[in-house]
């Protein structure tokens, strides 16, 4: 899976929830969405992905760093 689309599937996850991209990144990791070692640069494409995301309206920056996701993505 690709870092972009294992951190909207986190968000989605757990709607309604503040998550700083960490905990998105940890959560990611332990569902298996990510490998690192096979992927390399995953974190910096996961964290592009939740900026970028943001500025499209996909998801939403609560503050320095934590997302979640935009209400009408939820359903």
């Amino acid at each position: 899976m690709e870092p972009g689309d294992a951190a909207r599937k986190v968000l989605e996850e757990d709607p309604g929830a503040d998550l700083h991209w960490t905990v998105i990144w940890d959560r990611a990791l332990t569902a298996g969405y990510i490998d690192p070692f096979t992927q390399s640069g995953a974190r910096d494409e996961l964290i592009a992905a939740l900026a970028a995301d943001a500025k499209t309206g996909r998801i939403e920056k609560t503050s320095k760093g934590t997302y979640r996701i935009a209400e009408t993505s939820q359903g």
